[in-house]
């Protein structure tokens, strides 16, 4: 019996922490699985192709809202293809409305819904289970299965086990596997008379019973891996299916710092964890940052999802003494006004936010993603432009203007009636407009996403936003207008090289906000040298042949003296020359008119923004 986890994930470099988590317990419980990892990206073909080879018994296919559609096209040719093949699906996007996807589908055997650890686990087992052993351990041949360890299938599968044992689903004449159904909590399957049954939920379990996934790290070469060492969530955001699962519970402390342990001693560039809300038990969040701060291998990031205004001054404390880059924080604000935040369900104090935010920012040394939805009750046009100002006066590395995804289970669904909320009809079920929020409005607000994003948030224009930032009291306004500078000229829906972003905002600043182009040009030339060391010279970059023999004057002296280069002993002027840039400028970093020799050393790097490190140099050291 031959069973598949197939994954399709976003992008390459995502790896799907859950079919990893339910394989992984499946293995401890006795069942064998194969994992299959793909993207969407991929053409569906090469996916038929790579299933339709493995030849599966049973494939169970894990479902997001960025895949759905994708997924429900792919089991419709599988069932084609792989007619034998017992096709299930499992994860957020199809829990909360398993019978009518089963009734769309009726090439679906089955749905497992919500956590799926020990239903998987038991279903494998129930497939593996040779027939007429109903009477035997779950997952044995002979009948035996280890009965000593914790929490084991084999405990559970004599005992009665609270909602494992549905009532109302015995079936007249049932075969062996439908009687096995019968008896597992958390699936909503069909029978052989193509009969839809409903299986209680399966309550929660403690979330130390699953072993560490990732005992191999081959596979994972340049991908995020993701970690859980929390489930559910502490608040009821309207929006939110985490909201669902109140019941928080917490993986052993031993058992996290032995598995960070594990990442840290193979040098992973990046670990993401996958709690809602990190930090809503301290003395957890606590353990485990004071565990990095103490363990760092000086290469390994470490993300987190947290709640701003529940973070103590000791955590601050703490965040002060690690290393620049050890860990990064996402931040949900999502709005400031008062009313949305009460509607939403949302427990929030931002004049809190604002405040740890600011101490965080001090420090230089932790990257902040701060994220603000549109679309949200009470919320219309000029409302979000405050919340925009709010969130962006706090200048986090990202600022992430997101748009409101209705999703099946959550609260926000139930309730789009009241609110006039229309959505899309296909994921990622986006909100097109609300009582307050009409299509126009959404599609004004489309227009900025898009421009700070590649303004902001590419982290490539920090000098030229600073002098967009003096015109501007609401730099709302500011993205907004270039937005529609992009539309005007024919510019939007274009895919523009780096240097042509530069070139139509200083257009636009010189046309729209009359700013000497010289100056402007100079804070350009500013940003693009602190990214890299360009190969070419931009088109509105000064010649530099007039001060050809000051450059070379302070090379020559840096090779013997090792005044600004002090980590190039050893290189020949040409040699630091190449690696190093040297600008002349008539302008400083803050835009003021002055005479500005800068230095851009690129074998120093900012952590957080990766810009070179810039160091003004005397003028006197470029002369003969």
């Amino acid at each position: 019996m031959k069973i598949v986890l197939a994954a399709v994930n976003a992008k390459y470099i995502h790896s799907n922490l859950a079919v990893y988590t339910l394989s992984a317990y499946a293995k401890a419980m006795g069942a064998q699985c194969e994992i299959a990892e793909y993207t969407i990206n991929q053409q569906k073909d090469e996916i038929l192709k790579s299933l339709f080879r493995k030849q599966p018994d049973v494939l169970c296919i894990s479902c997001y809202i960025w895949n759905i559609s994708y997924v429900e096209a792919l089991v419709s040719d599988l069932s084609k293809v792989l007619p034998r093949t017992e096709l299930w699906l499992g994860g957020p996007e199809v829990s909360y409305r398993a019978v009518s996807m089963l009734e769309k589908h009726p090439c679906l055997r089955g749905i497992m819904r919500g956590e799926g650890e020990k239903t998987f686990a038991e279903l494998a087992l129930a497939y593996q289970r040779p027939s007429g052993a109903e009477n035997s351990r779950p997952g044995s041949q002979s009948g035996e299965m280890e009965s000593s360890r914790p929490g084991s299938l084999a405990d559970e599968a004599e005992s009665s086990r609270p909602g494992d044992t549905p009532d109302g689903v015995e079936i007249s004449g049932a075969n062996d596997m439908e009687r096995r159904l019968c008896k597992i909590a958390g699936i909503t399957w069909r029978d052989g008379d193509g009969v839809i049954h409903e299986n209680p939920w399966r309550p929660v379990m403690d979330l130390s019973e699953i072993p560490f996934p990732y005992e191999d790290l081959e596979n994972f070469s340049n991908r995020i891996l993701y970690y859980e060492s929390s489930r559910g969530c502490p608040f009821s955001c309207s929006y939110c299916l985490s909201s669902i699962d109140k019941k928080l519970r917490f993986r052993s402390l031993d058992l996290v710092r032995k598995e960070l342990q594990f990442f840290l001693d193979h040098q992973v560039p990046q670990v993401k964890f996958v709690d809602r809300t990190f930090n809503c038990r301290k003395d957890h969040a606590m353990a485990i940052w004071t565990y990095l701060a103490e363990h760092d291998n000086q290469k390994t990031n470490f993300h987190f999802e947290i709640a701003a205004d529940l973070i103590t001054d000791e955590e601050l404390e703490l965040f002060r003494s690690m290393r620049p880059g050890l860990i990064q924080l996402e931040i949900g604000v999502q709005s400031t006004n008062p009313d949305t935040i009460r509607e939403i369900h949302r427990k929030m104090d931002f004049s809190k936010v604002s405040s740890v935010v600011c101490e965080i920012r001090k420090g230089r040394n932790i990257h902040q993603h701060l994220d603000l939805i549109a679309g949200l009750p009470f919320e219309d046009y000029d409302s979000f432009r405050r919340s925009f100002a709010d969130v962006y006066r706090l200048k986090p590395q990202q600022l992430q203007l997101g748009f409101l995804k209705v999703l099946s289970g959550s609260y926000m669904a139930e309730h789009t009636a009241d609110y006039q909320c229309f959505y899309q009809e296909e994921e990622p079920y986006e909100v097109l407009s609300t009582r307050w929020l009409p299509y126009g409005d959404v599609l004004r607000l489309k227009v900025v996403e898009e421009m700070v994003e590649v303004y902001y948030n590419s982290g490539q224009f920090p000098h030229l936003l600073g002098l967009a930032e003096q015109l501007y009291d609401n730099m709302f306004d500011f993205f907004s207008e270039l937005g529609i500078y992009y539309e005007e000229n024919g510019y939007d829906g274009l895919a523009h090289t780096r240097i042509r972003r530069y070139e139509i905002l200083l257009d636009f600043l010189a046309e729209k906000k009359q700013v000497e182009r010289r100056k402007s040009e100079q804070l350009a030339l500013m940003d693009l040298y602190a990214r890299e060391n360009l190969k070419s010279r931009p088109p509105f970059a000064p010649d530099l042949a007039e001060q050809k023999d000051r450059i070379r004057q302070f090379y020559q002296r840096e090779e013997q003296e090792h005044r600004y280069l002090k980590n190039y002993d050893g290189y020949q002027w040409k040699q630091l020359m190449r690696m190093t840039h040297l600008e002349f400028f008539t302008v400083d970093e803050d835009g003021r008119v002055c005479g500005t020799v800068l230095l851009f050393d690129y074998s120093q790097r900012d952590p957080l923004t990766g810009n070179a490190l810039i160091t003004a140099v005397r003028e006197e050291d470029t002369m003969p």
